[in-house]
């Protein structure tokens, strides 16, 4: 009785908090403030009953026929994809996905995060939020924070800045896999002028949890003796090997038999709408591995922003966003007052691996399914669609593809750096005194024997402290300069790039080498990129890559036709420093994900203005856990302090007891700085403080002592010449 009654006062506590966050933030407000309570649940549990799928509908485990059964309410019901063997799953305020916060731009914003997990630390990152001035309220475990421990909680607090669909995620090991994701929506400081509506996807894994999953992702997953084989795109490039067994919109979906195909008539998402309104649907892919392809049955869809910036319109019939992508899109309700299906399909070329969701014109028969038919593709019918992986589809799927380098930005471009081609790596600007770089960055599996995910070549290594606000207790032999790292060797360290204040930073995003073979949304955080071009691999007649691309040169030993490419250059000298042809300068694309194409690369823009470390990793859950990460060290002189009793965390004995580990270092210094413009160029520099003081105090002494020993030498031959004349 007494456990019954404490399931009782968790649930009135968890119901309670998640009425803090509908509807209780206005436009007119200064602060909004919420409550995130992490807890673990299980799927497919209506308190302490087991509940089944039947006809759209969820029944008590004990109903022998449902068509004449009462039907069990869904509010407090994690159904997922309706599979009737529960999976634990991660949540906030018990629901999958977490309640979606919706603030106004330029307001602050407060969320009290409370764990109540049974074992696990977790933070919360706001993707898409640039934290600017509150760097160490980005939410990365052992980067900017410590974890936050079961029983304690932590308050974000930051300016709900820029404007836009982002999200909020877990951001510790593969955390998120487990369900704690949710939307987090900044509208102008106005009036709301079209309804909307906020749209998750994401790919679902019902047999394991998030940790079971990713290490059968990294050794190889069997079942009855059999490895699972993977997939891949349209391009011939690989997906990670994650075991899809049911896509989810918005938390619902349903389990298709991989042998019969048929559904197990779960619930799904119904996104109600009146007729002939405008109507803006935010869309979020929050996924582990698959990008999906999203359409909506008999209507268009009118593209207008991604990743919480505004681009020209674009019409187009369906779209394609990977994980860690948003869209917003524009929805006219003008047809037939019926329900629609709403669509989500992987770009997986050898699976139809696909999830639904109902688009129900208020007006027209409630129910679980639809009549409507998706638009067939045809050579005098095609389907325009944004955001292809690459710039052509297979001539059968007959698709015209509108790539990022098709999209204009609605403003102008805030970083046009002067070009000149006398200089190799940085330029002057007398007007401005910032400094132009250029840097290539690889992202892919390079190696031979063993190939980690990496950036040129380094796995990336989480310290055991907040990164940002104990700097001085990073372990030394983490950085790179100490792990053997270099042109033909792979190596494990706390990769990091070092940036001056103001500069323009153009980053050459590369997935080249011996490691390519997936395509990788990378994302980073505290900016946005300018995306000025994106170049393609080279295709076949049948339009798979057949070779990367040549605009860049790999350097290094070759091993198996391929190098490491933990280096690289133009192949045309005159392409350095921004004088590249094609790109876009004055209206690019700004976006915080984008996809790096297998074979080839992408052209980015920054501006260090933003004090912070900056982790920047891609979003494919697999890759980032085990690796393809790095940080950016941004103008740290100027990061503003953290608040008195931020909390630390550290490794007993820590690293702070051993002298020759333990590095007090300058700002500037703190880390290794590579700016792998070229083949080989890198300069590392630290500053040990306490050994200097120490060498300071020791000559000092040395000093006293020998004048001393210069005194006492005088005395002693003063007291002698006394003596001899004395006798």
């Amino acid at each position: 009785m007494e456990a019954e009654h404490m399931y009782l006062l968790l649930n009135i506590f968890v119901l309670t908090t998640t009425s803090l966050v509908s509807g209780s933030c206005q436009y007119t407000d200064d602060t909004c403030e919420f409550s995130l309570v992490i807890t673990n649940t299980l799927t497919m549990m209506h308190g302490k009953d087991q509940v089944f799928p039947y006809n759209g509908k969820i029944y008590r485990y004990n109903e022998t026929d449902p068509s004449t059964a009462q039907s069990v309410p869904l509010d407090g019901v994690v159904t997922a994809d309706g599979y009737e063997n529960s999976r634990v799953v991660t949540v906030a305020n018990g629901t999958l996905p977490g309640p979606p916060l919706i603030v106004y731009e330029g307001q602050t914003v407060v969320v009290n995060v409370i764990n109540e997990l049974l074992s696990d630390g977790v933070t919360i990152h706001w993707h898409g939020i640039t934290q600017r001035d509150t760097p160490w309220m980005d939410g990365v475990a052992y980067i900017t924070q410590c974890p936050i421990m079961p029983g304690q909680s932590f308050r974000y607090q930051f300016k709900a800045t820029p404007k836009g669909t982002h999200w909020y995620h877990s951001h510790i090991g593969s955390q998120r896999n487990d369900g704690l994701f949710g939307a987090f929506i900044i509208r102008p400081r106005k009036p709301l002028e079209i309804p909307e509506h906020i749209l998750t996807l994401t790919d679902w894994n019902h047999d394991g949890d998030s940790t079971s999953s990713v290490m059968k992702q990294a050794h190889n997953d069997f079942q009855d003796r059999i490895p699972y084989q993977t997939s891949k795109a349209a391009d011939g490039s690989n997906f990670a090997n994650f075991r899809f067994q049911s896509g989810l919109i918005s938390g619902r979906g349903r389990f298709y038999d991989p042998i019969t195909d048929k559904h197990n008539e779960a619930p799904l998402s119904i996104f109600r709408v009146d007729p002939n309104t405008d109507y803006k649907f935010r869309i979020i892919n929050a996924g582990i591995v698959y990008p999906f392809r999203f359409s909506v049955d008999n209507h268009t869809l009118v593209a207008i922003a991604s990743d919480g910036y505004d681009f020209e319109p674009v019409i187009v019939d369906a779209l394609d966003i990977f994980p860690g992508e948003r869209f917003d899109v524009l929805l006219h309700t003008s047809n037939t007052i019926e329900n629609y299906w709403i669509r989500a399909r992987t770009l997986e070329e050898e699976y139809n691996h696909r999830t639904l969701a109902i688009l129900h014109y208020v007006g027209a028969p409630d129910g679980s399914g639809s009549a409507s038919t998706e638009k067939q593709c045809s050579e005098y019918s095609p389907c325009s669609v944004l955001n292809c992986q690459a710039p052509q589809m297979p001539i059968y799927q007959h698709v015209e593809c509108i790539t990022i380098n098709d999209i204009k930005s609605t403003k102008i471009s805030s970083i046009i750096p002067p070009i000149d081609e006398e200089f190799d790596k940085t330029l002057e600007s007398s007007s401005t005194n910032e400094t132009f770089k250029e840097i290539f960055l690889n992202f892919g599996f390079a190696g031979i024997y063993t190939k980690p995910p990496s950036v040129n070549g380094r796995k990336f290594e989480f310290p055991g402290v907040s990164s940002l606000t104990q700097m001085d207790e990073i372990d030394e032999r983490l950085m790179c300069e100490n792990a053997n790292c270099g042109l033909d060797n792979i190596c494990t360290c706390f990769h990091s790039l070092t940036l001056d204040q103001v500069d323009i930073v153009q980053m050459v995003l590369l997935n080249m080498g011996n490691g390519q073979g997936w395509a990788h949304p990378v994302h980073i955080h505290g900016h946005s990129f300018e995306v000025l071009k994106t170049g393609y691999a080279l295709f076949d007649e049948n339009r798979k890559i057949s070779a990367q691309n040549p605009d860049i040169t790999c350097l290094g030993q070759t091993f198996d036709n391929a190098t490491f490419c933990n280096a690289a250059k133009w192949t045309n000298p005159s392409w350095k420093n921004g004088n590249i042809p094609g790109i876009e300068l004055q209206r690019p694309p700004i976006k915080d994900t984008i996809i790096i194409p297998s074979g080839g690369y992408v052209v980015v823009r920054i501006r260090a203005d933003n004090p912070g470390l900056w982790i920047m990793h891609c979003h494919v859950g697999l890759h980032h856990t085990f690796g393809m990460a790095m940080v950016i060290n941004e103008s740290y002189a100027n990061v503003p302090k953290a608040q008195p009793g931020f909390p630390e965390c550290r490794s007993f004995p820590s690293s702070a007891v051993f002298p020759s580990i333990r590095q007090k270092r300058s700002a500037p210094y703190m880390f290794s700085v590579n700016s792998l413009q070229d083949d080989l160029s890198k300069t590392f520099v630290d500053v040990d403080k306490r050994l200097t003081y120490f060498w300071i105090v020791a000559v000092l002494g040395g000093i006293v002592l020998i004048q001393i020993t210069v005194i006492l030498y005088l005395c002693r031959t003063t007291r002698l010449k006394k003596t001899e004349k004395a006798t």
